[in-house]
């Protein structure tokens, strides 16, 4: 207590001690002792006092004696708790943080020493002590009693799970009750010491466990009802195989679909009932367990030949289950849509054709015709520059023939030993200047390359053309890599509709970091004249030219591609792998002239420009050309003088038909002529032409050219 020792020895009074205990416990402390004063011979109290150290618990324990006549005389000892107390507080925090009441019950009395957490689980204000009655008043009256005279042994464990009603708010809680019977602390009686805590959510985890079992049986019955009415009714193909490929069962659509009885497929091997073409790849998957997804395959139907079915076939422990959907309809229906496509491949390679070839034959022919005029004029010198350009349009043309030979797989090929890998270094300059600055281009070569039976002008077209169209997939600029590998085929690759021979081949892969294709465009990639470049910016023959290459070569072309995926195109060439002259049309006639009216030529060709212009300077016009919309648009939206538009309709950027259309806004009676290289059936739509507008269809005789014009303007 911070006391004297001598001081304390010699008496100390009554104030001087009850200064050094706290404020909180003085007053019981007093009480106590006051007892003691009327009669009490006992005297017992946990009091604390303030010490140099700190606050420290003290517990006084003593007796008084009382004789009469003389001073009370009272004897006992201080003992430091202080230690005792910390540990009975931890206690305390555990038991409330654990949710764990404890008490305990001395047998024969009537109260039983409770903790804060004891009375909190009943609902109760917490006390030191609460009568048994009370307690047990709680319990279900179905359910034991929570203290009572429990006959097990003593140290004997004793365990119970028993409902109460709270006291505060009615609601019926599950308590586990944990304890045991041991001697009391005086070792006459019997106190039975326990524990209580809540398991209500683990009661009501029971129930619903109890009650899941109860229905589960009812559930697994059902479920396997319904398995049996999805396997007996299904019009799905069902199939469980062994490891081995090996069917053990199948349901009855096998039946209903193919005309097969169970007996007649189980126990056979799958490849007896696939058609041999699409077989491939199927036993890489059966040895690497892998799950087969989408796969379409023809099955052998007893009456009816063969059947399409789309299957999936899933490996689980250590069989494979199978379903396989009818889609012999759609496959017709995608055999009618194939020759649609054709038909429509058809129509766009005629079209195209007469639209390219027209307009090369409007260079040759209007050149020639500059040509007969300038030599009856005696102007023979100029004749030159006017063959040069018809002799250009010819070459055109003649290009034109030899990628429809490739595209044909007609064209006569040159093959010799080529060493690819060379081939491609040679090219690489040349290829970086075509891409320009904004396109990478890696060239990934390896070192012990095949040697290819190919024609080598052939390949190098072939690879200069994927390359632009990759350069094209790429406008803000990307990675263009040429790579080559060797690849042995032990057994039929397959290529779209077509399938590779096994054998030896080199592989010249074009991949690019554009914007890909979906897949729709993907499937009409090779059709002749099909692009997806806007109108005036490449023929659509490039990868039908490759394709043909390919083809007539021996080998294949595969695409591989997807939006903001890029594209890689492979070429497969088999190990160790033209043109035609353009027709002559002539015209003859004599051309009215003009008086100095102002001409504005849009043409993107420069031959048939060339032709036009210097038609129109013969015959007394004055000429402005242009090659493109944008130079146009500047001279019509200018103050100069135009009496006529003459515009092709086909061309970069805006139409011909757009051009006039913008034009008009300023110049609302200016006339236009168009000239087209398609049919001039076809494009003269009534929504095409407008008052004003005519149309002159390549290829054309400059006399009819110039009969055209002296119309438009003088009217």
């Amino acid at each position: 207590m911070g006391l004297d020792v001598a001081e304390a020895a010699a008496g100390l009074a009554a104030e001087r001690f009850f200064q050094r205990v706290l404020h909180e416990d003085r007053m019981r402390l007093r009480i106590a002792i006051a007892a003691v004063g009327h009669g009490a011979e006992v005297f017992a109290r946990d009091f604390r006092v303030a010490a140099p150290d700190g606050v420290r618990w003290l517990s006084a324990r003593g007796r008084a004696e009382h004789t009469p006549d003389t001073p009370i005389r009272f004897t006992g000892v201080l003992i430091d708790i202080s230690e005792q107390k910390r540990t009975e507080e931890r206690l305390r925090v555990a038991q409330s943080a654990g949710g764990v009441g404890t008490f305990e019950y001395v047998e024969g009395f009537g109260t039983a020493s409770v903790s804060d957490q004891f009375c909190r689980l009943l609902g109760l204000h917490p006390a030191d002590a609460l009568p048994v009655r009370t307690i047990n008043g709680l319990v279900h009256p179905h359910d034991p009693p929570l203290i009572s005279a429990y006959t097990s042994e003593v140290d004997a464990p004793i365990e119970a799970e028993l409902r109460i009603r709270r006291a505060d708010t009615g609601a019926e809680r599950w308590l586990a009750l944990r304890g045991e019977r041991r001697p009391s602390g005086d070792g006459v009686g019997v106190s039975f010491v326990g524990a209580i805590y809540d398991i209500t959510a683990a009661k009501a985890a029971e129930a619903k466990l109890r009650e899941m079992a109860a229905t589960l049986e009812q559930r697994v019955e059902a479920r396997t009802q319904e398995r049996d009415r999805l396997w007996n009714n299904s019009r799905d193909l069902f199939a469980v195989l062994n490891p081995a490929g090996v069917y053990q069962a199948v349901n009855p659509a096998w039946s209903a679909l193919l005309g097969l009885s169970e007996d007649e497929v189980v126990g056979r091997h799958f490849s007896e009932f696939v058609h041999p073409d699409d077989l491939m790849g199927a036993e890489d998957h059966w040895t690497e367990r892998a799950v087969l997804a989408d796969r379409d395959a023809r099955m052998r139907s007893k009456e009816h030949g063969w059947r399409w079915f789309n299957w999936t076939v899933i490996p689980a422990g250590n069989d494979f289950y199978a379903t396989g959907r009818d889609v012999n309809e759609r496959k017709q229906l995608e055999d009618q849509l194939r020759q649609s496509q054709k038909m429509e491949a058809v129509g766009q390679l005629t079209g195209g054709l007469a639209h390219d070839f027209n307009n090369m034959l409007t260079g040759v022919l209007g050149g020639l015709d500059m040509v007969r005029r300038r030599i009856g004029q005696g102007r023979v010198a100029e004749a030159e520059r006017f063959i040069d350009a018809a002799v250009s349009s010819a070459e055109r043309a003649a290009a034109l023939t030899h990628r429809l030979l490739a595209f044909s797989r007609r064209q006569t090929l040159d093959p010799q030993a080529v060493n690819v890998n060379q081939l491609i270094s040679s090219m690489a300059d040349m290829l970086r200047r075509t891409l320009g600055e904004r396109v990478d281009l890696a060239v990934v070569l390896q070192p012990d390359l095949w040697t290819a039976l190919i024609d080598a002008n052939q390949l190098e077209s072939a690879l200069l053309n994927l390359a632009i169209n990759a350069r094209d997939a790429m406008p803000d600029g990307g990675k263009l890599t040429l790579e080559t590998s060797n690849i042995h085929l032990d057994r039929p690759l397959a290529a779209g509709s077509d399938q590779l021979p096994p054998g030896d081949y080199l592989m010249v892969g074009v991949s690019d970091t554009g914007t890909g294709m979906p897949e729709h465009v993907i499937a009409r990639a090779f059709d002749p004249f099909f692009t997806t470049k806007p109108l005036g910016q490449g023929t659509g023959l490039g990868l039908s030219m490759v394709y043909g290459f390919a083809h007539q070569s021996g080998g294949h072309v595969s695409i591989y591609s997807a939006p903001g995926l890029g594209t890689t195109v492979k070429l497969y060439l088999p190990r160790h792998l033209a043109d035609t002259p353009a027709a002559q049309v002539s015209n003859r006639g004599e051309a009215p002239g003009g008086a100095g009216e102002t001409v504005l030529v849009v043409e993107d060709e420069p031959a048939v420009r060339a032709v036009i212009v210097e038609l129109l300077n013969e015959l007394g016009y004055q000429t402005l050309e242009v090659a493109d919309t944008d130079s146009a648009l500047k001279i019509l939206h200018s103050s100069r003088q135009i009496d006529l538009l003459i515009s092709d309709v086909g061309l970069p950027g805006l139409n011909g038909r757009q051009l006039a259309d913008v034009a008009r806004q300023s110049r609302p009676d200016l006339p236009v002529l168009f000239i087209t290289g398609y049919a001039a059936g076809a494009a003269r739509r009534s929504e095409f032409l407008a008052p004003g507008m005519e149309m002159i269809s390549k290829p054309f005789a400059v006399d009819a050219l110039a009969l055209k014009i002296r119309a438009m303007i003088g009217s």
